[in-house]
Order: C-alpha cells, then sequence, then structure tokens
C-alpha cells in the first residue's frame, strides 16, 4: 500500500479522525510533495531536513498566516512521524524542524451585558424556528458545546438535570444543565412531535433531516450581529463566552476544562488573560488605593 494510502487508513481507523480532518491532513500531503517535488514513495524516503527547511520558507512566502504555516507542518510531522514508526523510514526528517512563532490571540466572548434575551427571537412566527432558533444559542451559550456536537446531540443523551456529548475522537462527557435549559428542550421537542418528525438527533430541520454547519453558523452569526459588536460570531465564540463568564464567576479552570472536553489544561489556560480584566477592573473598584 502506497505511503499516502496506509497513511489516510492511518487517520481512519487508527486515530479516529472526522472525515473533515482526513481530508485537511491529505491536502496538506499533497501541497508538501508538489512544493518539494516528490511523488513516489521512493522519493519520500529521500526528504531530508533541508528539504523540509525549504517546504516551510515556501510556506511563509506563499503569505500564510503562521497558525496556517504552522498547521501544514503539523500534518507533514505526523506522516513522517508515522513512517518512522512502521519503518518505512530510517530517519524523521522532520523531527527537528521548529514551527515559526505565532502571535497569542485571545479569544472573543460576548460581554455579559450585551447577552440576547428571549424578545429576539418573538419576529418569528413559525413556532418550530423560533423554539429551534433560542435552543441553539441557549445550548451553546449555557453548555460550551461545539458545533458538530451540538448537531450531533443525541435525544436519549438529554435529561432534565444533564446532558451527555460525543466530543472529539469519540470521548463521551457529562454536562450539568439547568432547569430554564432543559425547559426549552422539552418545549423544542414538543414542537418537533407535532411535527411528526421522527429522529434521534435533538435537533433536525422540519423535514426532519440533521442540520448541516453552515445553517447552524448562520443563525449564530445572525443573533450574534443582532445583540454585540464583535468581529468574530461564530457557535466558537459562544463557547469562548460560556467558559470566560463561567471563571469570571469562580469556576475552576479544571472544571471549565472537564466542561470543555480539553485533554490538556494549557489549552484552558487561554481564558485566564480574559478573566483578569474583570479582576484587574474589580480591584480598582474595591481597594482603596486601587
Amino acid at each position: 500500500m502506497p505511503f499516502a494510502e496506509d497513511f489516510e487508513y492511518y487517520l481512519s481507523h487508527e486515530k479516529r479522525f472526522s472525515q473533515h480532518t482526513i481530508l485537511a491532513y491529505m491536502k496538506d500531503l499533497e501541497q508538501f510533495q508538489e512544493i518539494v517535488g516528490v511523488a513516489s514513495d521512493k522519493e519520500i524516503e529521500e526528504v531530508n531536513h533541508q528539504m523540509m527547511r525549504g517546504y516551510l520558507v515556501e510556506l511563509m512566502e506563499m503569505g500564510l498566516e503562521n497558525t496556517s504555516v504552522n498547521r501544514k507542518l503539523s500534518s507533514i510531522k505526523t506522516f513522517f512521524k508515522y513512517l518512522r514508526q512502521q519503518g518505512y523510514i530510517e530517519v524523521n526528517p522532520a523531527q527537528k524542524v521548529k514551527s515559526v512563532k505565532q502571535k497569542k490571540v485571545l479569544p472573543q466572548f460576548v460581554p455579559e451585558q450585551q447577552l440576547w434575551n428571549s424578545e429576539v427571537f418573538l419576529h418569528i412566527e413559525d413556532d418550530f424556528i423560533r423554539y429551534q432558533d433560542e435552543l441553539i444559542m441557549e445550548l451553546f451559550y449555557q453548555t460550551g458545546i461545539r458545533l458538530s456536537e451540538l448537531i450531533g446531540l443525541q435525544e436519549n443523551n438529554i435529561s432534565s438535570n444533564q446532558i451527555k456529548v460525543l466530543g472529539k475522537r469519540n470521548k463521551e462527557r457529562i454536562i450539568p444543565i439547568s432547569r430554564s435549559l432543559y425547559t426549552l428542550i422539552e418545549r423544542y421537542q414538543m414542537s418537533k412531535s407535532s411535527l411528526g418528525l421522527k429522529s434521534n438527533l435533538l435537533m433536525v430541520t422540519k423535514e426532519g433531516k440533521k442540520l448541516m454547519p453552515k445553517f447552524v453558523y448562520n443563525k449564530v452569526n445572525f443573533y450574534l450581529g443582532e445583540a454585540t459588536n464583535l468581529s468574530k460570531k461564530s457557535p466558537h465564540v459562544l463557547r469562548h463566552t460560556f467558559a470566560t463568564h463561567m471563571l469570571n464567576n469562580g469556576a475552576s479552570l479544571e472544571t471549565i476544562k472537564k466542561l470543555l472536553g480539553h485533554e490538556d489544561l494549557s489549552a484552558t489556560q487561554i481564558y485566564t488573560h480574559n478573566s483578569f480584566k474583570q479582576i484587574q477592573s474589580i480591584y480598582k473598584q474595591a481597594h482603596p488605593r486601587g
């Protein structure tokens, strides 16, 4: 089996990556082969450190953002690491190639005073759509789940005080929910049932089909545009908002890490920068010499 096909099988069956992620890896690998000028497995075996450096320089000269350069480099590093583990190559040419420095960008979040209220949904005449739109926004904000997790949320994984979410690499986690959120879920379920829509998925279209990511993204983008002046208006902004508001109101980083489904605490620590602004504000107000 050619190296590329073997690697794709590994990503799918052993790493259990999503098709979207696998496609990104394979596109990065294809671009790498074009830039370096290798077409066969034999030529891949001959790739060296200097060729890897040339590849990195070429990516930077293409005008890509450092984040994009590092993502592509990470794909190729994973590829050569796999080839080395399988014994296909004796030396990993990408092992000592360092990623380029990135600017630390703080995640955007919705300030508490700019959060929407239920009145923003009242203009929608269709009950099913109105209930669905409000539930989409509240699920993101009250649980911090990802877009893919919301779309895949199963009816049988919902109870009156918690939801079970299937996250990255099929890892499950339990997230507590409020009584008010469960009431929104019940209301939507009743509307869904009245239309005769039967599906194991909580969220479906009026035709009973699975929601498309773009559909959900557009909903969030619209309502955040109505309520905020943020430059980014996506489901991930609501995930950041959930984490930031939790931290600002006393939740520990370890708790937020578990709720978000992060494997590493360092991924959660980005929210401490946002929280510090509030701490600094409180300090100035509360300390006599602040």
